[in-house]
């Protein structure tokens, strides 16, 4: 059986992305990053939650992304703030359902992602 181990996000500049990720999910660096790779880690290590790696490409970011990442948040609100605060920006979309529990950003790369309310069998503890 296959399970999700990494999901690799390509960015333009390693050390901003990485700064970024590992604010905003409270991450850390597996090992040293190179020029063109770094793979973040949960502090407990990648047993049980995936990690994500940054990628730097050399290609433009395309949009809309056909990948993105849903990021639950037990206070939603105080997420987005915080997220705006680390250099997330607001997506200007206009694809929201009545009632969405979720808002679309970007972080500093371009990377798209959703941060949704969390549902109620979301505690947010592992």
């Amino acid at each position: 059986m296959l399970e999700i181990g990494t999901t690799v996000l390509t960015v333009e500049d390693i050390d901003r992305a990485g700064d970024f990720w590992r604010a905003a999910l409270g991450y850390v660096s597996r090992r040293e990053p190179s020029d063109d790779w770094v793979i973040l880690d949960p502090p407990e290590g990648p047993h049980g939650r995936a990690s994500i790696a940054l990628s730097k490409t050399g290609y433009p970011q395309h949009y809309p992304p056909r990948l993105h990442l849903d990021l639950y948040a037990s206070d939603q609100q105080a997420e987005l703030e915080r997220l705006r605060s680390l250099g997330a920006r607001d997506v200007d979309w206009h694809g929201y359902p009545p009632a969405a529990d979720y808002v679309v950003m970007e972080d500093t790369e371009g990377n798209r992602f959703c941060v949704v309310e969390a549902p109620e069998w979301f505690s947010g503890e592992e």
